[in-house]
């Protein structure tokens, strides 16, 4: 295994001894239940174990080791917290602003349109972007792929059904992204939650798709990979991008989170900044 290039080179004794640790739980998990986390940002993944082990009551790294060989269920807790989805409608409005006056009239000058949203968590951004469309008369035209390695996060996202109390916030949102209508027009409130309309379902495909592993999905003319990258090691974060690169058509656009840096050596001949505060990146034709 390759070392997670991420990780600080100079460690106390206590650091040292508690990464062996740690690296020995992540390939467990691999070689016994087959996630692969081996790559993945180690200070992020620490901070969702240590909370865990607060939780369950266990001291130590190689005490949990223990108990995830023999216990799937704390197995499965432990990848829903690795898996974090920290998501609302239309978050970040001005992305989303820029999306709709900069991007969509690019956007609406081709035939049909193929949209990705790679770590869709629980779906409020595919639901927002499927708005947006709505809105600027280009959904039925579109296809949107929503993809995730979380399955409890996707059946979340293919129910489209969430706490009542965010709709202030989603509804704040909503009009600073430019909205033109009233959120209440896309979704109904029953029982405490909110519910997206099913037609915005319409032009939506659920799906797994694994950016540890799996491979590029073909001429894509936009891809969201927001707050994702973050979690990645280099070598993780240089392999996905390439995924994207793959998968998007000729100038096609990628948009990061806004803590994402995504040009840096390795791939800075694989993007052109398009909206550098707004973290969106066209695709150019590598040598």
């Amino acid at each position: 295994m390759e070392a997670n290039t991420e990780e600080p080179t100079t460690f106390s004794e206590e650091e040292q001894n508690e990464n062996l640790e740690l690296w020995a739980l992540l390939e467990v998990m691999y070689q016994k239940y087959g996630y692969d986390f081996r790559n993945y940002n180690y200070s992020s993944i620490r901070r969702q174990l240590k909370r865990r082990m607060e939780t369950e009551g266990i001291d130590s790294i190689s005490q949990i080791q223990h108990h995830v060989l023999n216990n799937k269920n704390l197995f499965h807790k432990i990848v829903t917290d690795f898996y974090i989805n920290v998501t609302e409608l239309f978050r970040d409005p001005a992305f989303f602003n820029a999306l709709r006056n900069h991007v969509i009239p690019i956007l609406k000058s081709y035939p049909s349109l193929k949209i990705w949203h790679a770590g869709c968590g629980t779906g409020q951004e595919v639901y927002s972007m499927a708005i947006m469309l709505m809105e600027e008369g280009l959904f039925e035209k579109a296809q949107i792929y929503a993809t995730d390695v979380n399955m409890e996060a996707l059946k979340k996202a293919q129910e489209g059904i969430y706490p009542v109390e965010l709709i202030k916030e989603d509804s704040h949102n909503y009009l600073e992204a430019g909205g033109l209508e009233t959120l209440t027009k896309y979704c109904t409130v029953n029982y405490g939650n909110v519910i997206m309309n099913a037609e915005l379902r319409k032009h939506i495909s659920f799906f797994d798709h694994n950016l540890v592993t799996d491979s590029s999905m073909g001429e894509m003319n936009l891809i969201f990979c927001r707050n994702v990258l973050i979690y990645f090691n280099n070598n993780l974060k240089q392999r996905a991008i390439r995924v994207f690169w793959e998968s998007l058509c000729h100038k096609g656009f990628f948009c990061a989170g806004a803590n994402e840096r995504l040009l840096g050596e390795e791939n800075q001949n694989m993007f052109d900044v398009y909206d550098d505060k707004n973290k969106i990146y066209r695709k150019r034709e590598a040598a």
